[in-house]
């Protein structure tokens, strides 16, 4: 069916098919990676990842993944995925239609349709192959074909057509000049019914270019048995693209990525510059939340309503409350409550836990950290396995100490506590409810509700010390030069600052 056809609605498969094979068994050498090609990513997932989802919309009796190069990788993968899936091995890869062959043997006689795609192309849709088996049906193809129109086909299969029939698919190697001018391009996509594909595999010849058994070839065997087979054409040219290099890789990327934050806005997302903006394929955005530029919002993140994130922020399956404010952070599984904020220069490591209006400021790491409503940590601080009640507040330059070289221990700040800056809280230690920690201390014990712990040494002044072991120096000339007048205004200052203060009260 081309697209000016008249036809019956096909937007949707009506049923089951017999079964889903997905090519999954190529080298991918052009990615020059130790990691299989299909593992490679777009949006956050596996190009593999969204080959199986689009399968599983055709609610398929078997789906068959086939697999060759860099297998172990690929059964991993898949067993973590979508451990109901079955696979069958390519042990060599000797073209499309051999590959098709393995991904069938184990089937035995399937009645019904058997759709055949690929692992490497991650933007078709479940609801186009839906569409593509509903032409099928509504048709009574025997075979149909997912094709496009392109303005540069080189490269790719053409469809050679008789009317509405398609009578052969011709590879770019075979293809005649005539043949080669045509635009209409083969997915390698299609919809087979089963007794016709069983036919054309077991017919199959090396008789080309390449040597190989092409699945093309059931299209001319299918023709010769006076069997109907036609296409279905889309104008979304993104959903036949392949990823074969990381040039191809990263265009993909940005293509679905446009398409994502478009989508966003759409929905009431503001997002101040789309070109440095990255949003997951499974990231959630609620309205009004404002994304600022080079925000990339990653793995399962979620955002609440009216949040601000950004600029120059990456959260890594973190969810953020309605109102929340994350500004030039990095955070990776954590939990940022409504209307808390968080940053600039925040790092959040796994297990960080922020409550309802609290902070998390400039320069601080947090880990294992559970930071309670209204509790703030403003200022350059590293948390630790930390337990922080509501309302508590860390001076500057805090460290909680969690770690002795063999095991980490807990701290527990209480509510309303104060940390005086530049105190180590040195774990397991508790700082209880009302409590104030001196600024400079070393704390190694509990402290109690309402006490104030002090643990650093008194402070003591050697007079003149310059002047007894460092004669003549610099600092002694600065220190001789330094007159009493200077200091007793100083000390003047100091008495009008303390007379304002003691008026005020």
């Amino acid at each position: 069916m081309t697209t000016h056809d008249p036809a019956p609605d096909t937007t949707e498969a009506d049923g089951s098919v017999a079964a889903v094979v997905v090519l999954a068994a190529g080298g991918g050498t052009r990615m020059k990676s130790r990691t299989s090609k299909l593992l490679h990513e777009v949006s956050g997932k596996t190009m593999l990842s969204y080959a199986v989802t689009a399968a599983q919309h055709l609610a398929p009796q078997h789906l068959v993944v086939v697999v060759g190069h860099e297998r172990e990788q690929v059964l991993a993968h898949l067993d973590e995925i979508a451990p109901h899936v079955q696979t069958a091995v390519q042990e060599e890869q000797n073209g499309t239609g051999h590959a098709v062959q393995c991904g069938l043997a184990d089937l035995g006689e399937l009645t019904g349709e058997v759709v055949v795609t690929y692992g490497d192309v991650p933007m078709l849709t479940g609801e186009t192959l839906a569409e593509l088996v509903g032409t099928h049906r509504a048709l009574s193809h025997q075979v149909t074909v997912l094709t496009a129109r392109v303005p540069d086909p080189t490269g790719y299969g053409r469809i050679i057509r008789e009317g509405d029939q398609v009578v052969r698919i011709v590879e770019q190697k075979d293809a005649s000049d005539e043949e080669a001018a045509v635009d209409e391009i083969n997915s390698g996509i299609y919809v087979f019914d089963a007794a016709t594909l069983r036919h054309g595999l077991d017919n199959l010849t090396t008789d080309n270019a390449q040597g190989e058994l092409y699945l093309t070839d059931v299209i001319r065997i299918a023709n010769e048995r006076g069997e109907r087979v036609g296409v279905h054409q889309i104008t979304d040219l993104w959903q036949t693209e392949g990823v074969n290099d990381r040039v191809q890789l990263a265009a993909m990327n940005r293509e679905m990525n446009r398409r994502i934050v478009e989508k966003w806005q759409r929905a009431g997302v503001t997002v101040l510059d789309p070109n440095t903006t990255w949003i997951h394929d499974d990231v959630t955005l609620e309205r009004d939340v404002v994304l600022k530029p080079n925000t990339s919002l990653e793995g399962a993140t979620s955002v609440g309503e009216g949040a601000l994130i950004g600029p120059d922020t990456t959260l890594v399956d973190v969810e953020v409350g309605a109102g929340a404010h994350v500004v030039r952070t990095h955070g990776s599984l954590a939990v940022i409550g409504e209307n808390a904020e968080v940053g600039p220069f925040a790092y959040l490591r796994p297990g960080t836990e922020l409550g309802a209006k609290a902070k998390i400021g400039t320069f601080v790491e947090t880990k294992n950290a559970k930071i309670s409503g209204g509790a703030k940590v403003p200022h350059l601080t590293y948390a630790g396995d930390a337990y922080i009640d509501e309302g508590a507040n860390i001076g500057a330059g805090t460290i909680f100490a969690n770690y002795d070289g063999v095991n980490k221990s807990p701290t527990h700040v209480g509510r309303n506590a104060f940390v005086g800056s530049n105190s180590v809280l040195v774990a397991p230690v508790d700082i209880a409810d009302g409590a104030f920690v001196a600024a400079g201390s070393a704390i190694t014990e509990d402290v109690p509700a309402g006490d104030l712990a002090v643990a650093r040494g008194r402070q003591h002044n050697s007079s003149n010390w310059i002047g007894r072991t460092r004669p003549g120096s610099k600092w002694d000339e600065a220190a001789q030069a330094s007159s009493g007048e200077v200091h007793e205004a100083i000390q003047n200052k100091r008495n009008e600052l303390n007379q304002s203060m003691e008026g005020r009260a």
